[in-house]
Protein backbone atom coordinates (compact mmCIF):
# COMPACT_ATOMS: atom_id res chain seq x y z
CA UNK A 1 0.00 0.00 0.00
CA UNK A 2 1.29 3.83 -0.73
CA UNK A 3 1.10 5.76 1.99
CA UNK A 4 0.72 9.81 1.55
CA UNK A 5 0.00 12.65 4.10
CA UNK A 6 -3.22 12.58 5.69
CA UNK A 7 -6.44 14.06 3.80
CA UNK A 8 -9.34 15.46 5.47
CA UNK A 9 -12.68 14.81 3.70
CA UNK A 10 -15.55 17.24 4.01
CA UNK A 11 -18.30 14.33 2.97
CA UNK A 12 -21.09 17.00 1.65
CA UNK A 13 -24.37 14.72 1.36
CA UNK A 14 -23.28 12.26 3.74
CA UNK A 15 -26.67 10.66 4.34
CA UNK A 16 -26.85 9.58 0.56
CA UNK A 17 -25.99 7.02 -1.55
CA UNK A 18 -22.90 8.51 -2.34
CA UNK A 19 -22.22 9.85 1.04
CA UNK A 20 -22.29 6.76 2.96
CA UNK A 21 -20.03 4.81 0.58
CA UNK A 22 -17.66 7.26 1.20
CA UNK A 23 -17.75 6.30 4.41
CA UNK A 24 -16.97 3.35 4.36
CA UNK A 25 -14.06 3.85 1.76
CA UNK A 26 -12.71 6.55 4.59
CA UNK A 27 -13.13 3.76 7.15
CA UNK A 28 -10.74 1.51 5.24
CA UNK A 29 -8.15 3.73 4.51
CA UNK A 30 -5.98 2.92 7.48
CA UNK A 31 -6.18 6.54 8.63
CA UNK A 32 -4.64 8.31 5.19
CA UNK A 33 -7.90 9.80 4.85
CA UNK A 34 -10.05 11.45 7.67
CA UNK A 35 -13.58 12.85 7.90
CA UNK A 36 -13.51 16.16 8.91
CA UNK A 37 -17.17 17.18 8.13
CA UNK A 38 -20.31 16.22 7.19
CA UNK A 39 -23.66 17.46 5.96
CA UNK A 40 -27.49 16.23 5.47
CA UNK A 41 -30.57 18.22 4.29
CA UNK A 42 -33.24 16.88 6.46
CA UNK A 43 -32.18 13.00 7.88
CA UNK A 44 -31.01 14.19 10.87
CA UNK A 45 -31.35 10.77 12.78
CA UNK A 46 -28.96 9.25 10.37
CA UNK A 47 -26.21 12.20 10.48
CA UNK A 48 -25.74 12.05 14.14
CA UNK A 49 -25.46 8.20 14.00
CA UNK A 50 -22.91 9.00 11.24
CA UNK A 51 -21.16 11.65 13.89
CA UNK A 52 -21.45 9.02 16.80
CA UNK A 53 -19.56 6.89 14.87
CA UNK A 54 -16.53 8.91 13.05
CA UNK A 55 -16.10 12.20 15.60
CA UNK A 56 -16.32 14.78 13.09
CA UNK A 57 -15.38 18.13 13.80
CA UNK A 58 -18.43 19.63 12.59
CA UNK A 59 -21.66 18.60 11.09
CA UNK A 60 -23.85 20.99 9.03
CA UNK A 61 -27.67 20.53 8.97
CA UNK A 62 -28.85 22.29 5.78
CA UNK A 63 -32.32 22.53 6.64
CA UNK A 64 -32.53 25.37 8.57
CA UNK A 65 -36.09 24.25 9.93
CA UNK A 66 -35.62 20.87 10.67
CA UNK A 67 -32.68 21.88 12.40
CA UNK A 68 -33.86 23.85 14.80
CA UNK A 69 -36.99 21.68 15.92
CA UNK A 70 -34.12 18.94 16.11
CA UNK A 71 -32.90 17.55 19.91
CA UNK A 72 -29.43 17.66 19.26
CA UNK A 73 -28.49 15.79 22.66
CA UNK A 74 -27.12 13.00 21.48
CA UNK A 75 -24.42 14.91 18.90
CA UNK A 76 -20.96 14.01 20.59
CA UNK A 77 -19.17 16.37 22.43
CA UNK A 78 -16.58 16.99 20.55
CA UNK A 79 -18.33 17.41 17.07
CA UNK A 80 -19.78 21.23 16.31
CA UNK A 81 -23.32 21.72 15.25
CA UNK A 82 -23.36 24.18 11.99
CA UNK A 83 -26.77 24.89 9.91
CA UNK A 84 -27.66 26.10 6.43
CA UNK A 85 -25.54 27.42 3.49
CA UNK A 86 -23.73 29.40 5.66
CA UNK A 87 -22.24 26.41 7.98
CA UNK A 88 -21.74 24.79 4.51
CA UNK A 89 -19.50 28.01 3.67
CA UNK A 90 -17.55 27.31 6.67
CA UNK A 91 -16.83 24.19 6.10
CA UNK A 92 -15.49 24.48 2.84
CA UNK A 93 -13.33 27.33 3.26
CA UNK A 94 -11.59 25.84 6.34
CA UNK A 95 -7.86 25.79 5.50
CA UNK A 96 -7.91 22.58 7.46
CA UNK A 97 -9.92 21.04 4.84
CA UNK A 98 -8.44 18.90 1.99
CA UNK A 99 -10.84 17.33 -0.12
CA UNK A 100 -14.79 18.70 -0.50
CA UNK A 101 -16.92 15.31 -1.21
CA UNK A 102 -19.68 17.05 -3.07
CA UNK A 103 -22.33 14.71 -2.85
CA UNK A 104 -25.23 17.01 -2.10
CA UNK A 105 -28.11 15.89 -4.52
CA UNK A 106 -29.47 18.31 -7.07
CA UNK A 107 -28.93 21.97 -7.71
CA UNK A 108 -28.50 22.67 -3.94
CA UNK A 109 -25.19 21.54 -4.26
CA UNK A 110 -24.18 23.92 -6.91
CA UNK A 111 -23.34 27.72 -4.51
CA UNK A 112 -21.17 24.65 -1.37
CA UNK A 113 -19.31 23.49 -4.68
CA UNK A 114 -18.28 26.80 -6.03
CA UNK A 115 -17.06 28.14 -2.67
CA UNK A 116 -15.36 25.12 -2.65
CA UNK A 117 -13.51 26.08 -5.67
CA UNK A 118 -12.91 29.56 -4.84
CA UNK A 119 -11.30 28.52 -1.50
CA UNK A 120 -8.79 26.23 -4.16
CA UNK A 121 -10.02 23.05 -2.52
CA UNK A 122 -9.87 19.46 -4.40
CA UNK A 123 -13.43 18.58 -5.43
CA UNK A 124 -14.47 14.93 -5.61
CA UNK A 125 -17.32 15.91 -7.77
CA UNK A 126 -20.29 13.54 -7.04
CA UNK A 127 -23.28 16.66 -7.99
CA UNK A 128 -23.52 16.29 -11.76
CA UNK A 129 -25.98 19.12 -11.43
CA UNK A 130 -23.24 21.76 -10.62
CA UNK A 131 -21.76 21.16 -14.31
CA UNK A 132 -24.62 20.36 -15.95
CA UNK A 133 -25.72 23.47 -14.82
CA UNK A 134 -22.93 26.22 -15.06
CA UNK A 135 -20.02 23.97 -16.67
CA UNK A 136 -18.17 26.75 -18.55
CA UNK A 137 -18.28 28.72 -15.35
CA UNK A 138 -17.18 25.78 -13.35
CA UNK A 139 -14.52 24.99 -15.55
CA UNK A 140 -13.47 28.62 -15.50
CA UNK A 141 -13.22 29.10 -11.89
CA UNK A 142 -11.36 25.91 -11.03
CA UNK A 143 -8.85 27.60 -13.24
CA UNK A 144 -8.46 30.51 -12.00
CA UNK A 145 -8.45 29.77 -8.50
CA UNK A 146 -5.79 26.81 -9.17
CA UNK A 147 -8.58 23.97 -7.09
CA UNK A 148 -9.21 20.83 -8.89
CA UNK A 149 -12.10 18.81 -9.84
CA UNK A 150 -11.67 15.04 -9.54
CA UNK A 151 -14.73 13.23 -11.25
CA UNK A 152 -16.90 10.72 -9.33
CA UNK A 153 -19.63 9.63 -11.23
CA UNK A 154 -18.55 6.33 -12.43
CA UNK A 155 -18.47 7.08 -16.05
CA UNK A 156 -16.18 10.14 -16.01
CA UNK A 157 -14.25 8.67 -13.55
CA UNK A 158 -13.58 6.15 -16.02
CA UNK A 159 -13.09 8.46 -18.79
CA UNK A 160 -10.39 10.50 -16.51
CA UNK A 161 -8.49 6.91 -16.07
CA UNK A 162 -8.15 6.27 -20.13
CA UNK A 163 -7.12 9.99 -20.64
CA UNK A 164 -4.17 8.86 -18.42
CA UNK A 165 -3.60 6.58 -21.85
CA UNK A 166 -3.29 9.81 -23.86
CA UNK A 167 -3.75 13.89 -24.42
CA UNK A 168 -7.15 15.25 -25.08
CA UNK A 169 -5.65 16.83 -28.15
CA UNK A 170 -5.64 13.22 -29.21
CA UNK A 171 -8.79 12.11 -28.02
CA UNK A 172 -11.43 11.20 -31.85
CA UNK A 173 -14.43 10.21 -29.29
CA UNK A 174 -15.73 9.79 -25.87
CA UNK A 175 -18.25 6.88 -25.11
CA UNK A 176 -20.00 6.96 -21.92
CA UNK A 177 -21.59 3.59 -21.22
CA UNK A 178 -24.96 2.96 -20.15
CA UNK A 179 -27.23 -0.05 -18.33
CA UNK A 180 -29.82 0.95 -19.99
CA UNK A 181 -32.16 0.40 -17.02
CA UNK A 182 -34.88 -1.47 -16.15
CA UNK A 183 -36.33 -0.78 -19.60
CA UNK A 184 -33.50 -1.29 -22.15
CA UNK A 185 -36.15 -3.86 -23.82
CA UNK A 186 -39.18 -2.25 -23.47
CA UNK A 187 -41.20 -0.82 -26.26
CA UNK A 188 -42.45 2.75 -26.19
CA UNK A 189 -46.09 1.68 -26.18
CA UNK A 190 -45.30 -0.50 -23.10
CA UNK A 191 -43.25 2.44 -21.14
CA UNK A 192 -46.67 3.84 -20.65
CA UNK A 193 -48.10 1.02 -18.57
CA UNK A 194 -44.59 1.93 -16.31
CA UNK A 195 -45.22 2.57 -12.78
CA UNK A 196 -42.98 3.72 -10.37
CA UNK A 197 -41.89 0.92 -8.29
CA UNK A 198 -41.30 -0.58 -11.97
CA UNK A 199 -38.90 2.67 -12.37
CA UNK A 200 -37.27 2.13 -9.26
CA UNK A 201 -36.06 -1.28 -9.76
CA UNK A 202 -32.99 -0.90 -11.35
CA UNK A 203 -31.53 -4.19 -12.74
CA UNK A 204 -27.73 -3.09 -11.72
CA UNK A 205 -26.76 -0.23 -9.49
CA UNK A 206 -28.23 0.83 -5.96
CA UNK A 207 -29.14 4.66 -6.19
CA UNK A 208 -31.39 6.72 -4.51
CA UNK A 209 -34.84 7.61 -6.21
CA UNK A 210 -34.02 10.77 -8.13
CA UNK A 211 -31.25 8.89 -10.15
CA UNK A 212 -33.20 5.91 -10.53
CA UNK A 213 -35.62 7.14 -12.25
CA UNK A 214 -32.99 9.06 -14.28
CA UNK A 215 -31.21 5.99 -15.47
CA UNK A 216 -34.91 5.01 -16.24
CA UNK A 217 -35.40 7.65 -18.71
CA UNK A 218 -31.63 7.47 -19.07
CA UNK A 219 -31.65 11.37 -18.62
CA UNK A 220 -29.16 10.35 -16.92
CA UNK A 221 -27.18 9.75 -19.51
CA UNK A 222 -28.03 13.16 -21.02
CA UNK A 223 -26.98 14.79 -18.63
CA UNK A 224 -23.82 12.84 -18.17
CA UNK A 225 -23.02 13.73 -22.20
CA UNK A 226 -23.18 17.69 -20.88
CA UNK A 227 -20.82 16.88 -17.86
CA UNK A 228 -18.31 15.18 -20.31
CA UNK A 229 -18.60 18.65 -22.77
CA UNK A 230 -17.21 20.61 -19.42
CA UNK A 231 -14.97 18.73 -17.62
CA UNK A 232 -13.09 17.25 -20.58
CA UNK A 233 -13.18 20.58 -23.36
CA UNK A 234 -14.64 18.13 -26.07
CA UNK A 235 -17.46 18.77 -27.97
CA UNK A 236 -20.72 17.40 -28.11
CA UNK A 237 -20.06 15.79 -31.50
CA UNK A 238 -17.11 13.78 -29.62
CA UNK A 239 -19.49 12.27 -27.48
CA UNK A 240 -21.60 9.39 -27.84
CA UNK A 241 -23.49 6.79 -25.55
CA UNK A 242 -23.47 3.05 -26.11
CA UNK A 243 -25.98 0.60 -23.61
CA UNK A 244 -23.73 -1.95 -21.83
CA UNK A 245 -26.58 -3.90 -19.59
CA UNK A 246 -23.43 -5.79 -17.47
CA UNK A 247 -22.31 -2.48 -15.95
CA UNK A 248 -18.52 -3.67 -15.97
CA UNK A 249 -17.06 -1.22 -18.74
CA UNK A 250 -17.77 1.67 -17.05
CA UNK A 251 -16.77 3.98 -20.41
CA UNK A 252 -14.43 4.34 -23.21
CA UNK A 253 -12.21 6.50 -24.79
CA UNK A 254 -11.05 6.14 -28.13
CA UNK A 255 -7.89 8.31 -29.91
CA UNK A 256 -7.14 9.36 -33.06
CA UNK A 257 -5.21 6.50 -33.82
CA UNK A 258 -7.58 3.70 -33.32
CA UNK A 259 -6.27 2.33 -29.84
CA UNK A 260 -9.82 2.39 -27.56
CA UNK A 261 -9.08 2.63 -23.56
CA UNK A 262 -11.98 1.37 -21.28
CA UNK A 263 -12.16 1.02 -17.56
CA UNK A 264 -13.41 -2.02 -16.00
CA UNK A 265 -14.63 -2.65 -13.00
CA UNK A 266 -17.38 -4.31 -10.64
CA UNK A 267 -20.17 -1.60 -10.50
CA UNK A 268 -19.13 -0.68 -7.16
CA UNK A 269 -19.36 3.26 -6.25
CA UNK A 270 -16.79 3.08 -3.87
CA UNK A 271 -13.59 2.34 -6.33
CA UNK A 272 -14.67 5.65 -8.39
CA UNK A 273 -15.11 6.87 -4.92
CA UNK A 274 -11.64 6.14 -3.55
CA UNK A 275 -9.87 6.63 -6.89
CA UNK A 276 -11.10 10.84 -6.71
CA UNK A 277 -10.47 10.73 -2.68
CA UNK A 278 -6.74 8.86 -3.02
CA UNK A 279 -5.54 10.24 -6.67
CA UNK A 280 -2.34 10.43 -7.69
CA UNK A 281 -2.61 7.31 -5.77
CA UNK A 282 -4.14 4.11 -6.19
CA UNK A 283 -5.13 1.92 -2.59
CA UNK A 284 -6.55 -1.54 -2.60
CA UNK A 285 -10.34 -1.24 -2.40
CA UNK A 286 -12.87 -3.00 -0.53
CA UNK A 287 -15.13 -4.03 -3.79
CA UNK A 288 -15.68 -7.07 -5.11
CA UNK A 289 -12.82 -8.52 -7.83
CA UNK A 290 -13.68 -9.29 -11.63
CA UNK A 291 -13.19 -13.20 -11.98
CA UNK A 292 -11.77 -13.38 -14.93
CA UNK A 293 -11.66 -17.40 -14.22
CA UNK A 294 -15.45 -17.33 -14.99
CA UNK A 295 -16.66 -17.51 -18.59
CA UNK A 296 -18.23 -13.53 -19.37
CA UNK A 297 -19.45 -11.77 -22.13
CA UNK A 298 -20.02 -7.81 -22.64
CA UNK A 299 -22.79 -6.86 -24.92
CA UNK A 300 -23.02 -3.36 -26.44
CA UNK A 301 -25.61 -1.62 -28.61
CA UNK A 302 -26.89 1.82 -29.81
CA UNK A 303 -29.45 3.10 -27.74
CA UNK A 304 -33.29 3.54 -29.07
CA UNK A 305 -33.78 7.28 -29.46
CA UNK A 306 -37.73 6.14 -29.89
CA UNK A 307 -37.49 4.99 -26.28
CA UNK A 308 -34.30 7.15 -24.52
CA UNK A 309 -35.76 10.73 -26.25
CA UNK A 310 -33.77 12.24 -23.15
CA UNK A 311 -30.54 11.68 -24.63
CA UNK A 312 -31.37 14.20 -27.74
CA UNK A 313 -31.95 17.20 -25.42
CA UNK A 314 -28.41 16.28 -23.08
CA UNK A 315 -26.79 16.99 -27.19
CA UNK A 316 -28.72 19.90 -27.53
CA UNK A 317 -27.69 21.26 -24.06
CA UNK A 318 -24.06 20.42 -24.38
CA UNK A 319 -24.07 22.04 -28.09
CA UNK A 320 -26.07 25.22 -27.21
CA UNK A 321 -24.52 25.68 -23.72
CA UNK A 322 -25.21 28.89 -21.86
CA UNK A 323 -28.71 28.84 -19.39
CA UNK A 324 -30.05 25.17 -21.39
CA UNK A 325 -28.10 23.18 -18.87
CA UNK A 326 -29.63 24.63 -15.91
CA UNK A 327 -33.21 24.93 -17.00
CA UNK A 328 -33.05 21.24 -18.19
CA UNK A 329 -31.71 19.87 -14.93
CA UNK A 330 -34.33 22.02 -12.86
CA UNK A 331 -36.97 20.81 -15.25
CA UNK A 332 -35.53 17.02 -15.05
CA UNK A 333 -35.68 17.58 -10.78
CA UNK A 334 -38.78 18.75 -10.28
CA UNK A 335 -40.95 16.67 -13.35
CA UNK A 336 -38.84 13.54 -11.34
CA UNK A 337 -40.19 14.61 -8.21
CA UNK A 338 -43.72 15.24 -9.69
CA UNK A 339 -43.51 11.83 -11.17
CA UNK A 340 -42.37 10.01 -7.63
CA UNK A 341 -45.79 11.82 -5.92
CA UNK A 342 -48.04 10.17 -8.52
CA UNK A 343 -48.74 13.09 -10.55
CA UNK A 344 -47.35 12.84 -14.25
CA UNK A 345 -47.07 9.36 -15.64
CA UNK A 346 -43.16 8.44 -16.69
CA UNK A 347 -43.24 8.99 -20.20
CA UNK A 348 -44.16 12.35 -19.48
CA UNK A 349 -40.78 13.34 -17.67
CA UNK A 350 -39.01 13.65 -20.95
CA UNK A 351 -41.64 15.99 -22.72
CA UNK A 352 -42.18 17.96 -19.57
CA UNK A 353 -38.07 18.68 -19.75
CA UNK A 354 -38.48 19.31 -23.76
CA UNK A 355 -41.45 21.98 -23.05
CA UNK A 356 -39.97 23.96 -20.54
CA UNK A 357 -36.48 23.87 -22.60
CA UNK A 358 -38.01 25.09 -25.92
CA UNK A 359 -39.69 27.89 -23.64
CA UNK A 360 -37.08 29.55 -22.08
CA UNK A 361 -35.02 32.72 -22.86
CA UNK A 362 -31.51 31.22 -23.35
CA UNK A 363 -28.77 33.42 -22.27
CA UNK A 364 -25.56 32.51 -23.58
CA UNK A 365 -22.91 33.62 -20.92
CA UNK A 366 -24.87 33.71 -18.14
CA UNK A 367 -23.97 34.30 -14.39
CA UNK A 368 -24.21 32.19 -11.67
CA UNK A 369 -27.02 34.54 -10.82
CA UNK A 370 -28.67 34.31 -13.45
CA UNK A 371 -28.32 30.35 -13.41
CA UNK A 372 -30.22 29.92 -10.68
CA UNK A 373 -32.83 32.07 -11.40
CA UNK A 374 -33.29 30.01 -14.19
CA UNK A 375 -32.97 26.96 -12.32
CA UNK A 376 -36.01 28.67 -10.13
CA UNK A 377 -37.83 29.61 -13.56
CA UNK A 378 -37.97 25.71 -14.76
CA UNK A 379 -39.19 24.61 -11.83
CA UNK A 380 -42.08 26.61 -11.39
CA UNK A 381 -42.74 25.94 -15.41
CA UNK A 382 -42.91 22.14 -14.42
CA UNK A 383 -45.71 22.83 -11.59
CA UNK A 384 -47.73 24.83 -14.27
CA UNK A 385 -46.83 22.22 -16.44
CA UNK A 386 -48.59 19.41 -14.21
CA UNK A 387 -51.35 21.32 -13.33
CA UNK A 388 -52.45 22.09 -16.59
Amino acid sequence: MSTFATKNVAVLGSTGSIGTNALEVISSSDGQLQTIALSAHAKLDRLVAQARRVKPRWIVATDQVAAQNYDWASLPPETKLLVGDAGLQQVVECPDVDIVLAGIVGSAGLRSTWKALEAQKTVALANKETLVMGGQLIVQLAKECNAHIMPIDSEHSAIFQALQGGRVQEVERIVLTASGGPFRGTSPEELLQVTVSDALDHPTWDMGPKITVDSATMMNKALEIIEARWLFGVPAEQIEVVIHPQSIVHSLVEFIDGSVIAQMSSPDMKLPIQYALCHPHRQPCVVNRIDWSNPMHFDFEPPDPERFPALELGYQCARSGGTSGAVLNAANEAAVAAFLEGKIHFTEIVSACRSVLEEHLFIASPSLEELISCDDWARNEISRWVCA
